[in-house]
């Protein structure tokens, strides 16, 4: 708030301010945490974009009779005859696109996006140039509403924890307990200790409360072909089945992969088997630079 007046002060603009503590607690914070105790690994940023930081804001900026969004997010954003259309940002290292895929071509007229043909030095070259107070402001890869605190202990908080077993696959011994199972995501490493280790997260039995490892980083058991979503929405009209590629979780790699839609399900298969593929993740599918849509890893 505070670098947002002081921001506003200095270019000479009005600034107006909304209370949307409520419907962020609802719609991102509740939702986090319920995702997390159903054995699944949600993206946050996702929701809050959706819901709140663009969403929301479309709608409060449409009451004051503004015609346009603009946010600081890197991507690109282009009209080809009636269609708009989502692209990759200049700046590789900053681009947002994952992130943006929930909006729908209404929506996606009243935005701009600034910054999708910079580099972030760059930006940081104007802000300094037009002396903005926000110019040298370190930047924060944490989870907004968990400020400074490790993303377990949030969880631990907040979350009715019970331990279980932690059982070796494909023999199922068991070789300790875990401290209950939102706290592990699929391929994790860090925080599994028993046996002779080291060990990775598998397997979720949310019913029995049991997490299956396996010993190798590279086991089969981590590698998937193919998955679901659920939630999939698409920025404009496409043919199936669909030959793209497909990103399942923020900064990794394009994969190239086919989609098949039955009815509202899709189903994606990869050309080549992908590692900790985890259901509450998003999976966002590109054509080369284009973003064409997105849903929720499934299984």
């Amino acid at each position: 708030m505070l670098d947002a007046k002081a921001v506003a002060a200095k270019i000479g603009i009005e600034l107006f301010t909304f209370d949307f503590k409520d419907k962020f607690k609802l719609k991102v914070v509740d939702n986090f945490l319920a995702e997390y105790a159903s054995g699944r690994t949600p993206n946050p940023c996702i929701i809050c974009n959706r819901e709140i930081k663009i969403g929301g804001l479309l709608k409060y900026a449409a009451s004051l009779d503004f015609d346009y969004v603009a946010t600081g997010h890197y991507l690109k954003l282009k009209k080809l005859g009636r269609t708009y259309r989502l692209y990759k940002a200049t700046d590789k290292n900053k681009d947002q696109s994952y992130f943006l895929y929930t909006f729908n071509q209404e929506q996606l007229s009243h935005l701009l996006f600034p910054l999708g043909n910079y580099q972030k030095p760059r930006v940081r070259e104007l802000a300094k140039k037009y002396k903005l107070p926000t110019a040298e402001k370190k930047e924060s890869q944490e989870i907004c509403f968990i400020p400074g605190r490790h993303h377990n202990d949030f969880l631990r908080r907040h979350l009715s924890l019970k331990p279980g077993l932690i059982k070796v696959l494909p023999t199922g011994k068991v070789i300790g307990k875990h401290e209950g199972l939102a706290l592990y995501t699929i391929g994790q490493r860090r925080g599994l200790i028993g046996g002779t280790g080291p060990y990775y997260a598998a397997k979720f039995d949310v019913k029995n409360n049991i997490l299956y490892v396996v010993k190798n980083f590279n086991d089969p058991i981590l590698y998937k072909d193919c998955l679901r979503a659920s939630g999939v929405n698409w920025l404009r009209s496409l043919k199936f089945p669909l030959n793209c590629e497909a990103v399942i979780r923020y900064r990794h790699p394009a994969v190239e992969c086919q989609i098949i839609k039955e009815g509202e399900k899709y189903e994606v298969k990869f050309k080549k088997p992908q590692r900790a593929v985890t259901p509450g993740q998003s999976v966002v599918f590109y054509k080369g630079q284009e973003v064409l849509g997105g849903g929720i890893i499934k299984s």
